[in-house]
């Protein structure tokens, strides 16, 4: 049976594997310090499965957590200080790209689509099979089609080489830096503020603006605060639970009996009209202007302020009119 971990440790190893690649770049003025950054990250996976492990006292080799909360203020030292560091990229020239572009036309896309049809794939039809650790068949798919689309894509494009793919990979890796973890950084965020109840006290500080029974000013309120939020934190999966806890549920839902797939499925997408307006969204606005090489690089979000607002409006209006 393959396991959720096994994936987990796949991608340690491409980090680890990157940052030796690093240590040795001499282009790269910063490579010691990038190295250990990446190399830290990448050794984190194995070992978070070992704390992880007696956390959950579900049997299986224990690690202590300390030395994982340790790692994880070295990263944020490396990285708030400013010490990760780009070398020159061992890739093609700008016309040899071209021509393979031209080369191979439309083709370029299939490694891209390979990925989400192997994950449906394992997720519709191999899950089950007693093949995937149950309940994981859907991200172990994903894994897996990553595996089949790199090996897809070097048939497509006729390179032999393993170490092109890496090289390639490492030099993306250090354009994106740190800002890669942002999004999972954010994430563990909303978790915590779930669980230190900040979604009650905004619950209960709602509860005593809004007049009993206004079902609009609710639904304003979730939708609003759900597009703060993200503003705020960079990611609608971390606002959810917080606002969700706070007033989709107990007010819109409990209180007032909107329709539960309604509510919460539009006060997602109100969400992401916040992500589109934010630069903590890394990975949607910060990121692509970065690999881009974008002279700019608040202009995605600029370009995106116009389409997030009205979306925002149109969310709140079919929350009111479909949700009751």
């Amino acid at each position: 049976m393959i396991k959720v971990e096994w994936l987990y440790w796949l991608v340690g190893l491409v980090f680890v594997a990157m940052a030796v690649q690093m240590a040795a770049d001499r282009s790269n003025p910063k490579r010691w310090t990038s190295a250990a950054f990446w190399g830290l990250l990448g050794l984190t996976f194995p070992y978070g499965t070992g704390v992880a492990n007696a956390t959950a006292k579900n049997g299986g080799w224990t690690l202590p957590a300390e030395p994982l909360g340790a790692a994880v203020l070295a990263l944020i030292v490396l990285a708030g200080f400013n010490f990760l560091g780009k070398g020159v990229p061992v890739t093609s020239t700008a016309e040899e790209r071209k021509a393979s572009a031209t080369r191979l036309g439309s083709r370029i896309f299939v490694p891209a689509l390979t990925i989400p049809l192997v994950a449906i794939v394992c997720a519709s039809v191999l899950d089950g099979s007693g093949l995937f650790e149950t309940g994981k068949a859907t991200l172990i798919g994903l894994g897996i089609g990553c595996l089949v689309a790199l090996g897809v894509g070097m048939l497509v494009t006729g390179e032999r080489k393993p170490s092109v793919p890496l090289h390639s990979g490492r030099s993306m890796l250090e354009a994106m830096g740190s800002a890669l973890l942002l999004p999972q950084l954010l994430a563990v965020l909303g978790s915590i503020f779930a669980l230190a109840g900040v979604g009650t006290q905004v619950g209960r500080l709602v509860h005593d603006v809004l007049p009993d029974h206004s079902k609009y000013l609710a639904v304003l309120a979730y939708c609003v605060g759900m597009f703060l939020f993200t503003v705020i934190m960079g990611n609608a999966f971390a606002a959810f639970p917080v606002m969700t806890a706070a007033i989709g549920w107990p007010v819109l839902v409990q209180q007032m009996h909107g329709d539960p797939p309604a509510v919460l499925a539009v006060g997602m997408l109100a969400g992401f009209c916040g992500t589109l307006c934010t630069p903590m969204a890394a990975n949607f606005n910060i990121v692509p202007a970065t690999l881009l090489e974008l002279k700019d690089q608040y202009g995605p979000i600029k370009a995106q302020i116009p389409t997030a607002l009205p979306l925002l409006v149109c969310c709140t209006a079919l929350m009111a009119f479909f949700a009751f």
